[in-house]
């Protein structure tokens, strides 16, 4: 007879340390209200409405504390995250700050891998929680840096472009698909005819599609891509191969490989927006609302404004729904500088004189 083989791993301290770790990780979210669903001023006469999720009120400021949240407890609960040990992560800025704020908040030390182009201000934000940051001059080796580091730390990559879509329970559970309908629901169009998104990880986009299709709304979900920013491409071609040969403008949207976290058939559309329209929105939703907003908005607002000007022209009413991401102060050196425009060969004008036309007469000439 053959005896039992009995290995325990049992970790009594452990136990104790990661309890109290997801604990101060679900304690954050009770003690955060949801974020503002705001309201774009469009003419009355049009019947139609058009809204920000406001993502920009969170305690990290960002629509990636929702994401870093979850990401921290996914990793907890899958054993990855260890006392003392450092997690590591590949971003352009915004991820980075959240999750330096969750490291910060259970005590393990973070580092984040990001473009030696990361605006001063999202590398402040990283270093005032407690994260390091170490930089990269090619965007595109971010991931194999990352990788290298954990191994060398012995701590943990997060990876967000691959664990995003993974990481958050689309099916509910204060979700930010959910949270709108939520908003919604009192409003003279509860059930959005558009939901417009924009893709860093792709996990957003796929968070919204999911929920839509998993509560039979009719709502239709547009992805807004960036200049030099694959995903586009790759969804029009169904190549998930696609790559681009340089890294956005756009901090925290745009990627130059399909990342696993982008799910392209669960979405409706796709728009390339220029980065001189990204800008020049955002310029122009400062002046109707009087709120700055990072690049990433105004690629979505600019293809929330042109699905509205679809609406216009076809008799449609009905209400939009886009997402204001992060807030404008992390990016006066950029997409509020006439300088860095001027350094980047951007020409702003054509797309403000557009949006000026549409938003006075209804009339949308790209």
């Amino acid at each position: 007879m053959i005896g039992t083989i009995d290995v325990d791993r049992s970790d009594h301290g452990y136990r104790e340390w990661l309890k109290e770790a997801v604990r101060k990780v679900q304690a954050d979210a009770q003690r955060s209200a949801d974020t503002h669903l705001l309201s774009f001023p469009l003419p009355e006469r049009w019947g139609i409405d058009l809204y920000l999720k406001d993502e920009s009120t969170h305690p990290t400021g960002s629509l990636k504390h929702r994401l870093a949240r979850s990401l921290f407890l996914y990793g907890l609960c899958n054993g990855w995250i260890r006392p003392d040990k450092p997690v590591i992560e590949a971003s352009s800025g915004s991820t980075a700050v959240s999750e330096a704020y969750f490291a910060k908040l259970i005590g393990v030390p973070f580092i984040a891998v990001m473009p030696r182009t990361t605006s001063r201000e999202k590398c402040r934000l990283i270093e005032f929680h407690g994260g390091r940051c170490h930089f990269v001059d090619d965007p595109r080796t971010m991931y194999e840096e990352s990788a290298a580091l954990a191994a060398e730390s012995g701590g943990h990559y997060m990876d967000q472009f691959t664990y995003a879509e993974r990481a958050t329970d689309w099916r509910g559970n204060n979700n930010i698909a959910e949270s709108i309908y939520q908003q919604l629901r009192l409003e003279r169009y509860p059930e959005p005819a558009w939901v417009i998104a924009t893709a860093g990880t792709g996990g957003t986009s796929a968070t919204i599609a999911r929920y839509v299709h998993y509560m039979q709304y009719d709502t239709r979900v547009c992805v807004a891509d960036p200049e030099n920013s694959c995903f586009f491409d790759g969804w029009v071609h169904q190549d998930a191969h696609a790559f681009s040969d340089r890294g956005s403008r756009i901090e925290g949207i745009g990627r130059p490989r399909m990342e696993p976290s982008f799910v392209p058939g669960a979405i409706d559309r796709m728009m390339k927006v220029p980065d001189a329209a990204s800008v020049a929105a955002v310029r122009a939703l400062e002046r109707a609302i009087g709120r700055k907003a990072g690049g990433s908005t105004g690629t979505g607002l600019w293809s929330a404004l042109r699905i509205v000007a679809e609406m216009v022209a076809a008799g449609r009413t009905g209400s939009v729904v886009t997402l204001l991401c992060d807030p404008g102060e992390r990016y006066l050196d950029k997409y509020y500088s006439d300088v860095w425009l001027e350094e980047q060969g951007l020409d702003i004008e054509p797309y403000v004189k557009t949006l000026d036309v549409f938003l006075t007469t209804g009339d949308w000439t790209d």
